[in-house]
C-alpha cells in the first residue's frame, strides 16, 4: 500500500510517520526548506520527536512526480481566512489541481483540512474531474476526515483521539475506516456523509470558541469589579459539571479561524450568526483588553511609558507548542504602539527566522533581559511555568510595587511571584 501525505504541518507530519509503519508513505510539502529538515532527521513541528522521523521511512519531498502511483492522498493544508474573515480557499484549491495530474483510477483522496459543509463535494471534487478527465465515484473516490489533533498535547495524539471518517459512497467509508483503523488506537467514527464530517469540526472547535469567550467576558468584567478571576473559577470548578474553560488570547489555526467558515456558509445561506460571531468578536478583542491592562500599569510607574522596560515570554499561540500561525500576542503589541511602548520578546520553542518574516521581530535570549517593569507571559511552555525565585529576580532585579508579572493565562505559581516582591496579575 502506497500513501502519499501533502502538507507536513502539524497534521500531515504526524500521519506521515505514523502511517509509515503499515505502508510505503511519501511525504510531500511545498515549502522545500522544510522538507530538507526532515530529510536532516528534525521535527521543526515537536509532533513526533528527532527520533521518530530519523527511525522512519518516510520518502520527503517537494516533487510531485514522487507521489505518481499512490493508493491514497491524504490532503492535510492550511486553511485560512482573508482579511475580511471569509475562507481562503486558496490552498486547498491548489492541492486539488495538483493531484488532478497525479491521481488515477481506483484512487482514494481524503481531505482532513478543515472546511465549511459543503466544499469537499461542490469545489474539490469538481476540480479533481476536470483536470483529471477522470469521474469522481467511477473512477476514483473521495472521503473527508477532519484532523482532530492539538498541537503541543502530550496526552491527547493522533493515535489515541477517535477519528471521524467520511466517504462518499459506503465502499469509501469503509475503505478509509480501515486504512484510519491501522494506526489510531481509539478506534473511528463513521459519519454519514462527507457533509457531517466537515460540520463536525467546524462546530466542535466553535463551541470552544464560544466556551473561551464566556470565561474572557467574565474576566474584563471581574477586572471591572476587582475579583480575582482565577479565584472564582477555583470556585467554581468544586461542582462536579463545572466546564474547565479559562479566559486567553484566542489565536491559532483552528479555533481562531474555524468559526468564521461555519459563519461564512451560514450567511450564504442567509442566516446571520448571532452567538458564534459574537464569541468570535468578544475573543478577537482579547489583545485590547490585555493591551489596556498593561497601559493602566505602566501609567502608574514614574516614568515615560516610552521607557518602561517590558518582556513577553512566549509569542506562540498556546504553551508547549512551537507554532506562531495566528499568535494574538502581536494584536496586542500594535495596540501598545500607539503609546510608543516599545517590547521585547523571547520564546525558546518558536523558530527566530519563521518569527522575524512574519512579524518583524527578534526573539532573544531571556538571559538578555534585567531590570525589567513589565513581564508578560502570554505562552506559559512549562518552562516558564517552573520559573523559581531566582528565575525572576534575574529578570526583574529589584523587588518593589512598581514591577509586575502579567500571568495572561493563569499558569504560574502566583505565590512564587508574590514571595520575591513583586505585583502579580492575571486575565
Amino acid at each position: 500500500m502506497k500513501i502519499a501525505v501533502v502538507g507536513l504541518g502539524y497534521v500531515g507530519m504526524p500521519l506521515a510517520v505514523h502511517f509509515d509503519s503499515v505502508a510505503k508513505v511519501i511525504g510531500f510539502d511545498i515549502n522545500k526548506a522544510k522538507v530538507d529538515t526532515y530529510k536532516k532527521g528534525i521535527d521543526i513541528t515537536g509532533e513526533v520527536g528527532d527520533e521518530s522521523i530519523q527511525k522512519c521511512n518516510v520518502l520527503f519531498t517537494s516533487n510531485t512526480a514522487d507521489m505518481v502511483g499512490a493508493d491514497y492522498f491524504i490532503v492535510a493544508i492550511p486553511t485560512p481566512i482573508n482579511h475580511d474573515k471569509t475562507p481562503d480557499l486558496t490552498p486547498l484549491i491548489k492541492a486539488s489541481e495538483m493531484l488532478s495530474k497525479i491521481i488515477g483510477k481506483d484512487s482514494i483522496v481524503i481531505y482532513e483540512s478543515t472546511v465549511y459543509p459543503g466544499v469537499t463535494e461542490e469545489i474539490c471534487i469538481p476540480i479533481l474531474e476536470k483536470e483529471s478527465g477522470l469521474t469522481a465515484g467511477v473512477d476514483f473516490k473521495v472521503g473527508y476526515s477532519p484532523e482532530r489533533i492539538n498541537p503541543g498535547d502530550k496526552k491527547y495524539t493522533l493515535r489515541n483521539i477517535v477519528k471521524i471518517v467520511s466517504g462518499m459512497d459506503k465502499e469509501t467509508l469503509e475503505k478509509i475506516a480501515d486504512l484510519y483503523e491501522l494506526i489510531i488506537d481509539a478506534g473511528v467514527f463513521r459519519a454519514e456523509s462527507i457533509k457531517v464530517a466537515e460540520a463536525a469540526k467546524v462546530v466542535e472547535n466553535s463551541q470552544r470558541d464560544i466556551n473561551i469567550a464566556f470565561m474572557n467576558e467574565i474576566a474584563i468584567v471581574f477586572d471591572k469589579m476587582g475579583i480575582n478571576t482565577k479565584s472564582v473559577m477555583d470556585a467554581m470548578a468544586t461542582k462536579w459539571n463545572a466546564l474547565h474553560f479559562t479566559p486567553g488570547l484566542v489565536g491559532g489555526h483552528c479555533i481562531g479561524v474555524d468559526p468564521y467558515y461555519f459563519v461564512y456558509r451560514a450567511e450564504c445561506l442567509g442566516y446571520h450568526s448571532q452567538i458564534i460571531l459574537s464569541a468570535r468578536q468578544i475573543n478577537d478583542g482579547m489583545s485590547e483588553h490585555v493591551a489596556q491592562r498593561v497601559i493602566k500599569f505602566l501609567s502608574s510607574l514614574k516614568k515615560p511609558l516610552s521607557e518602561a522596560k517590558i518582556v513577553v515570554l512566549g509569542i506562540t499561540f498556546k504553551e508547549d507548542c512551537a507554532d506562531t500561525r495566528n499568535s494574538k500576542i502581536f494584536d496586542m503589541v500594535e495596540y501598545l504602539k500607539d503609546y510608543s511602548i516599545s517590547v521585547r520578546f523571547s520564546d525558546y520553542m518558536a523558530d527566530p527566522q519563521e518569527t522575524k518574516d512574519e512579524y518583524g521581530v527578534d526573539l532573544e535570549d531571556v538571559s538578555a533581559f534585567t531590570d525589567v517593569d513589565l513581564l508578560i507571559v502570554a505562552a506559559p511552555h512549562e518552562v516558564y511555568r517552573e520559573m523559581k525565585q531566582e528565575d525572576y529576580k534575574r529578570i526583574m532585579g529589584e523587588p518593589g510595587d512598581d514591577k509586575m508579572v502579567f500571568d495572561i493565562k493563569n499558569k504560574l505559581d502566583k505565590n512564587t511571584i508574590l514571595s520575591c516582591g513583586y505585583r502579580y496579575q492575571g486575565l
